[in-house]
């Protein structure tokens, strides 16, 4: 017998395993005499009201074969297959690399940056304000942005592909079982590393190849065919069809295609600032309690939007109980991010806090064209720059003094590791951007009590929130019309956002080459 009923438990019954399976026997009719086998389908925190509860979904049966946790998956040996060059190594890259392998070809996953393992190092001297590395860093690298950040893995989009597919794959490769389930899932900084390292070994061992250290600095087209990718070392790479997945920060991939003709335009993205508060003061407003989360409830988080003078304002990519690390590509630019680890026990919660931006927006930098945006964010890029302290050292200002429009003489604690100067910020942002932030937060104020303070801070400038070009593709092969062959893919293509919709256009991508292949 296999019944599936639905449990609302406070926090301390709901992380108990002995009170969920009583609790299971109990709604289902069943003895717990029968030693049933239960397991978790859905699990989501309740905190509209006091007292907070924990929604859950089992599965409790008896008398059964228990299922499979998950779906089986077949990765082939492709050693001798037809190669497809693979360039990056984010979700997008790693995900079509493993479908690529499913569907019997193989991938040749080209990285500019270095292994997961090595990268941690140049991730290191760079939080201690010591050396940026251009080629490696947090967007940089095997992983790509995503393996140093939150881990987040839920997405608003269902139209992509399966999202059950990627949280199962994650999980085969040393995900906690947690994301299988939960709401809003996530793995944490701490342990995305060991699961991106999990999925090379998988690929190598059905054949793939991976060459790290090498940037593509030209594609290799014979006689109006695309035959391959050129490096920055001058090694041709050769194959009949490229997948390219480089992530929002590859500027000089979009230059590259800009010089072959193939079809690129701007498009609407969204900048603004990072935000933190001490993570006791969001627990106690969502939680509506002064003792905050307590012993079983997870660091809280918010997610907040307003409709601000035709645009949306809008708290972006949050990190409860996590850490602001600098995410700049580019030499004099300075940019900020948020991570968190598994356990999400920093004593601080970030936020992006943005401003959309749309095509229209960008008249003053209408002559650039599809790199309209690009300017724009590079503009604001190196403004926060001149406005830091040197290096990686960015400008920030007390909450309540920006809404204020009042400077601040000093700032509190932060997590910030190359380290804050307070900075007018209301003074030198953009104005569009500006006026947006203050009237926004002045509503988030309101809807969350205590928002607006100033034991929180914002850190300039949250500007890598999406690409601000597209890489134009035929909608029905994925390909770029102009070069048969060509496949974009992910956030650099402008086609996804976060872990989960960019291994999901990952996939979809590599099912495309595949039908292309075969035709």
């Amino acid at each position: 017998m296999i019944r599936v009923v639905d449990l609302l438990l406070s926090p301390e019954e709901a992380f108990s395993p002995g009170t969920v399976m009583k609790r299971a026997c109990q709604a289902a009719g069943i003895s717990p005499n029968l030693m049933p086998a239960l397991s978790i389908l859905k699990r989501s925190i309740d905190a509209r009201r006091r007292p907070v509860r924990v929604r859950l979904q089992v599965q409790i049966m008896t008398g059964e074969t228990v299922p499979p946790l998950i779906s089986k998956y077949i990765w082939k040996e492709v050693a001798g297959s037809e190669p497809v060059i693979v360039v990056g190594a984010g979700p997008a890259g790693l995900f079509a690399a493993l479908r690529l392998v499913e569907l019997g070809l193989r991938p040749v996953v080209v990285e500019r940056g270095k292994p997961v393992e090595e990268r941690k190092h140049d991730i290191a001297r760079l939080n201690r304000n010591e050396q940026l590395n251009t080629e490696s860093n947090f967007c940089f690298g095997e992983g790509g942005a995503g393996t140093y950040s939150d881990g987040k893995l839920y997405t608003r989009s269902r139209k992509r592909g399966e999202v059950s597919r990627i949280l199962e794959i994650l999980y085969l490769h040393g995900a906690p079982e947690e994301i299988l389930y939960d709401s809003h899932p996530h793995i944490g900084t701490d342990r995305l590393p060991r699961i991106v390292s999990g999925i090379r070994k998988t690929l190598l061992n059905c054949g793939a190849e991976f060459h790290f250290n090498q940037r593509m600095k030209d594609l290799h087209v014979q006689e109006g065919q695309l035959a391959g990718i050129v490096t920055d070392s001058g090694e041709v790479i050769e194959g009949r069809a490229v997948i390219l997945a480089t992530g929002h920060s590859a500027l000089d991939v979009y230059e590259l295609l800009n010089r072959y003709g193939i079809s690129l335009e701007a498009k609407g993205f969204a900048m603004g600032v990072r935000i933190e508060h001490p993570q006791l003061l969001i627990d106690q407003i969502q939680y509506h309690t002064k003792e905050g989360r307590g012993k079983y409830l997870p660091a809280a988080e918010y997610s907040l939007a307003k409709n601000i003078a035709g645009r949306g304002v809008y708290s972006f990519c949050m990190c409860p109980g996590g850490v602001i690390v600098p995410s700049a590509t580019e030499e004099n630019h300075l940019v900020v991010n948020g991570m968190s680890n598994s356990r999400r026990n920093s004593p601080f919660a970030n936020s992006g806090l943005v401003v959309e931006i749309r095509v229209e927006d960008l008249a003053e930098y209408a002559s650039y064209q599809h790199f309209a945006g690009l300017k724009y964010q590079q503009f604001l890029e190196k403004t926060t720059f001149r406005y830091g302290g040197g290096g990686q050292v960015a400008p920030a200002q007390r909450l309540a003094d920006f809404v204020a429009g009042k400077s601040s003489a000093s700032l509190p604690d932060h997590s910030y590791h190359p380290g804050l100067i307070p900075s007018p910020l209301h003074e030198w942002l953009p104005e569009a951007i500006r006026m947006r932030l203050q009237e926004g937060l002045k509503s988030f104020g309101y809807r969350m009590r205590g928002f607006v303070t100033n034991e929180a801070i914002m850190a300039g400038v949250e500007s890598r929130t999406s690409s601000p070009v597209r890489i134009v593709r035929d909608p029905g092969s994925l390909s770029v019309p102009r070069l048969q062959g060509l496949f974009p893919a992910g956030e650099g293509a402008g086609y996804a956002g976060g872990i989960v919709s960019s291994a999901m256009d990952g996939e979809n991508v590599a099912m495309a080459v595949k039908h292309w292949l075969s035709a």
